[in-house]
């Protein structure tokens, strides 16, 4: 460990520019996030989903407590909208929780991560419809093409669509509709505020929906494992808000579809799944058409 000129200690990465090191930040971000994915899944094929909800939502809220009082990012004095888009968007958080992880149990991980790599697409259509921000053809187009490479991994019709395909189309909606509220906030809202916020949302909804269904006794292996998967969600967390204060968001946005690398990876690693040829092709369809309207934005914007 070095000392920089400032006197102030120079982590092992000071000598990446800030564009890879931004690059670095958001593949890990994605991994453990990925991570997390995994490990609820492996779990949930033994515990009741509210109850593994509950949990790790307990978990995950006293560890983004404990760092908001650390951090001194805690505040709850907002005015009544605020704390109305505060509430609007727990409730899409709950939403896309309870319909991504159902999906995530009955669906291979990659191919539910590959439905999810479309957000980028929906939040771009979804800000011009209802914000009124301008997107030019060029952009129009890569989403009409985005969204034929969805429909080519859920395929709707009697024998590819299941109704898990379904659930997973819940969560982009839901998570289309959080980052949409989200970027009505103002920069004076702490994001570990809105963050605490949601988790707790989660777990409370969670714990309420856990009273209809039986809770099982769980081995420590499963302990751990849900224990890893609150750890991962909050250092996914940490490294995706240290992502925004490096190197250019036009550079560093598109190393966020590394997260189906991973859940390629662990899928086949962990729970021997692999997609089928049709599947690869749609999701390479979303990830492309996905880059250009990140490069896109970030080209008119600057």
């Amino acid at each position: 460990m070095s000392r920089s000129t400032n006197g102030q200690m120079a982590g092992p990465g000071s000598g990446l520019s800030p564009n890879l090191r931004g690059a670095l930040l958001m593949m890990g971000s994605m991994a453990a996030f990925t991570i997390n994915d995994a490990c609820v899944k492996l779990v949930g094929q033994e515990v009741p989903l509210f109850q593994l909800i509950v949990i790790r939502g307990a978990l995950t809220t006293t560890w983004v407590f404990l760092l908001a009082r650390y951090m001194g990012a805690l505040r709850v004095s907002f005015d009544r909208g605020d704390w109305g888009l505060i509430g609007l968007r727990c409730l899409s958080e709950v939403g896309a929780t309870y319909f991504f992880l159902t999906a995530l149990m009955h669906m291979p991980l990659a191919n539910v991560t590959a439905v999810l790599q479309v957000l980028p697409l929906t939040v771009t259509l979804g800000a011009a419809l209802f914000f009124g921000e301008k997107v030019g053809w060029r952009r129009l187009l890569a989403i009409g093409f985005g969204f034929c490479g969805m429909l080519l991994i859920v395929r709707p019709g009697p024998e590819g669509f299941s109704l898990y395909s379904g659930y997973a189309l819940g969560a982009v909606c839901c998570v289309t509709f959080r980052d949409l509220i989200t970027r009505r906030m103002g920069p004076h809202v702490p994001s570990m505020t809105v963050t605490l916020a949601t988790a707790v949302s989660v777990t409370l909804a969670s714990g309420l929906a856990s009273t209809t269904v039986e809770w099982v006794p769980m081995s420590p292996r499963l302990g751990l494992l849900i224990l890893a998967a609150s750890g991962f969600v909050l250092l996914g967390y940490l490294l995706s808000v240290a992502v925004m204060r490096v190197g250019e968001v036009s550079f560093i946005a598109p190393f966020r579809y590394t997260s189906l690398v991973w859940a390629l990876l662990l899928g086949w690693l962990i729970f021997s799944d692999w997609p089928d040829p049709v599947t690869m092709t749609g999701a390479a369809i979303v990830v492309a058409t996905g880059m250009f309207t990140l490069f896109r934005e970030r080209q008119i914007s600057g």
